[in-house]
């Protein structure tokens, strides 16, 4: 699945020659955006090395590039889940109704509740089951798994999240949980 989502990308950028690409990381979602810098320099191929990342000190960026090289650009990278839910409420955002609790038909695998699809589950001794559930993020069907959730309301979200000690890419991104490394090696490759 990445290098169906990684390929386009760092080829448009390359064929577009972008100086700055935008994207919504932030830092508490998982360990390698953790090394993620606001401005992230990434090379001429597109990608990524933590070595080469500036520091930023007194919020003063660096976005100077080498021509090919460019920058991803996170906004939202010192926010927290938490963070980014309160803005939603405070500014009266609606959301689609995959955010908040609700029945659906799931089937468990490494730890999440995964949706049936033609892209492989579930699979022999996976038994599908009805329960209320929410998406902490919304991703590919073959990668992003609901949480079992009552939370129906902005409220009861902003709730659940402030005790929950399990980041969102932690509770329901498979493919986070390949091995300890397998985000900083896709954003090795160029991926965001």
């Amino acid at each position: 699945r990445n290098p169906l989502q990684t390929l386009p990308l760092t080829e448009r950028i390359q064929a577009e020659k972008f100086d700055a690409v935008f994207g919504g990381g932030r830092r508490d979602e998982e360990k390698a955006r953790a090394k993620e810098r606001v401005f992230s320099l990434r090379d001429e191929f597109s990608q990524w090395d933590p070595r080469r990342q500036r520091p930023e000190l007194w919020n003063l960026y660096n976005g100077r590039h080498a021509p090919g090289e460019h920058v991803r650009v996170f906004p939202l990278s010192n926010w927290t889940e938490l963070d980014v839910w309160q803005y939603i409420a405070r500014e009266g955002i609606e959301l689609p109704q995959i955010y908040y609790a609700h029945e659906r038909e799931v089937f468990a695998r490494s730890g999440m509740w995964l949706t049936a699809g033609e892209w492989g589950g579930p699979k022999d001794g996976e038994t599908i089951e009805k329960r209320r559930v929410r998406y902490r993020t919304v991703g590919d069907m073959s990668c992003t798994g609901a949480v079992d959730s009552g939370a129906d309301t902005i409220e009861k979200v902003i709730a659940e999240i402030a005790v929950t000690r399990l980041t969102e890419r932690g509770a329901t991104r498979a493919d986070d949980k390949m091995s300890e490394a397998a985000m900083e090696d896709r954003k090795r490759e160029g991926y965001f």
